[in-house]
């Protein structure tokens, strides 16, 4: 299979003078806009022409993003374009709101449906939300970019999604890790057989045995690693050694909580540089865990790999694709008076993920908990009321059980 372009493929000299070209105008489009004011104020942008460059430069978290954009709606003012010059606004649960564009393949996704195989002729299954989030979009532009056609699917509605997959003839899947699974086996009950050979998945960890259970039924699926706010980051090839970094983002890996490079195969926070002119974040930290692999891949293409995602630097957990986080439970804990304390539990049940919520109470409102949930954590998840001071006094709120051996 050729490759998406000739990016993918560049020398380590190559590609550090087009670092070198295209690092300082965007570290100057940073410095122009009203989010980095003060923050970049220090910096000369012609000095900064490599990712080791960047080290010096303060790093973005995301809850200052939200503080920016709670003071500045919606972009916090990191954006060069007003709202209005964007084709989309999104809204992630934070509420941490994001811009989109119709330039071609602005989230960069092209490049990772082009790895795995999918391109002119086939039909994107694409159950990806496209409510608020932007998760549905983002791989919607990914297969505009290399040619293919897209079933809006989103989520729910399992036994229309097997009718829809038969009539309309998808080829591929786009979507969570695990939805892909529950579609099959209703399609298996149903008497259906579908068309399915390639899966794009990404907004949880593809675990091992679920892998080799897609594999088993001549399924194809490999991961990316994107976020509203940057796109694309990193994408598996079918080298599947590692995920190889996109062409248009910039990675450090560094200890959690600093701006400080771990060395080469060490597990730290991912913080992430983007090129994009439009939404110029430099040294955007994700939160998210992983590590510098060694060498490159055996595809051919080039750039830096990590090792995938790797867990959480703080507690927030991602289940069923959306992000749960401490203060999500510090709301549901606030809004009921008899509650003590709560915790979430992560697990994985026939190849799902699974939230339990355990939650201190001496009153037996499952069902009242159970609303709170799905409106703070925006997930549903099984309630467990427990005695008061019966939870481990260990400082979790959120505890992942799953193993991503």
């Amino acid at each position: 299979m050729s490759h998406f372009d000739k990016l993918e493929t560049r020398s380590a000299d190559e590609r550090a003078a087009d670092l070198a070209r295209l690092l300082p105008q965007q570290t100057a489009r940073a410095k122009g806009v009203a989010g980095y004011a003060g923050a970049l104020d220090h910096v000369d942008p012609d000095e900064i022409t490599s990712a080791a460059a960047l080290v010096d430069l303060p790093v973005l978290r995301k809850s200052e993003l939200g503080k920016a954009q709670a003071a500045s709606a919606p972009f916090g003012g990191f954006t060069t374009k007003p709202a209005h010059g964007f084709s989309h606004v999104f809204q992630s649960p934070g509420p941490i709101y994001e811009p989109s564009s119709t330039d071609p393949d602005w989230w960069r996704m092209g490049r990772f449906l082009h790895a795995i195989g999918i391109g002119e002729g086939d039909i994107v299954h694409n159950c990806f939300g496209y409510h608020l989030t932007p998760a549905g979009m983002i791989f919607e532009s990914g297969a505009r970019a290399v040619g293919a056609a897209v079933l809006p699917a989103g989520t729910g509605q399992t036994e229309l999604q097997v009718i829809a997959a038969r009539d309309v003839g998808t080829t591929a899947y786009a979507g969570t890790p695990d939805y892909l699974k529950i579609i099959l086996e209703k399609a298996d009950a149903m008497g259906v057989s579908l068309g399915i050979t390639r899966a794009a998945v990404g907004g949880g960890a593809l675990f091992p045995s679920l892998r080799a259970w897609y594999a088993e039924r001549g399924i194809t699926c490999l991961q990316s690693y994107a976020t509203a706010d940057l796109g694309n980051i990193a994408y598996e090839s079918p080298a599947a050694e590692g995920m190889i970094v996109d062409e248009g983002v910039i990675v450090e890996i560094v200890t959690p909580g600093t701006g400080i490079p771990v060395p080469e195969g060490e597990v730290g926070e991912v913080v992430v540089t983007t090129l994009n002119p439009d939404y110029p974040l430099i040294r955007f930290a994700t939160g998210d865990l992983s590590a510098v692999m060694a060498g490159v891949s055996p595809c051919g293409r080039t750039n830096m790999r990590i090792k995938g995602w790797m867990g959480r630097a703080d507690q927030t957990t991602k289940i069923k694709g959306m992000f749960v986080r401490p203060e999500q439970v510090a709301q549901l804990v606030a809004r009921h008076d008899e509650i003590n304390r709560a915790r979430v539990i992560a697990t994985r049940e026939g190849e799902q993920d699974m939230m339990t919520v355990q939650i201190e109470s001496t009153a037996p409102n499952a069902d009242v908990y159970a609303a709170s949930v799905a409106e703070l954590l925006k997930l549903k998840g099984r309630i467990e009321v427990v005695a008061p001071d019966s939870l481990p006094k260990d400082g979790l709120v959120i505890e992942d059980q799953r193993s991503y051996d």
